[in-house]
């Protein structure tokens, strides 16, 4: 109960226009949190054009920023995003990232995940974002690999 209660505060604090953090930052306007000069967002594996079967382990690194949970507002730090099949164009980098399937969040600062894919071909991209979930400024975009899960 504890679990879902402290999940649903965390939603809360992300959800709303117009809240501030601690040191008065405003995240409903469209202030972001600027990227290290020269930072990097990549996949490690699975690589471009690669077949794979389930279950299928993605790693992903970071160059010239640290990784940090979410809600850790600390310099040169963020967080990864993991989209699938969703073209990078199409996301509106002035807000936080949706919660759902093709949005996947590694809010306490994952550099790795596990996932069972349905059979085909997807699209996946990283995106690194701030403390409360919103791309940094410029945002820190991995290139998008295509991947045939079998």
């Amino acid at each position: 109960m504890l679990r879902h209660i402290m999940f649903a505060g965390a939603l809360a604090l992300t959800a709303g226009p117009g809240w501030a953090d601690s040191h008065g930052h405003d995240h409903g306007a469209s202030e972001r949190t600027a990227s290290p000069e020269g930072a990097e967002v990549y996949f490690i594996t699975p690589t471009d054009g690669d077949t794979v079967s389930n279950p299928v382990t993605f790693r992903f690194g970071a160059r010239g920023i640290g990784v940090a949970p979410a809600g850790a507002n600390w310099p040169d730090t963020g967080h990864h995003h993991m989209l699938i099949n969703i073209d990078p164009a199409d996301v509106d980098l002035n807000e936080p990232f949706p919660f759902d399937d093709q949005n996947l969040h590694f809010g306490g600062g994952q550099t790795e995940v596990t996932l069972d894919l349905p059979a085909g071909t997807h699209t996946f991209v990283l995106i690194m974002a701030d403390d409360f979930h919103v791309p940094h400024d410029p945002p820190l975009i991995s290139e998008v690999i295509t991947v045939t899960v079998e």
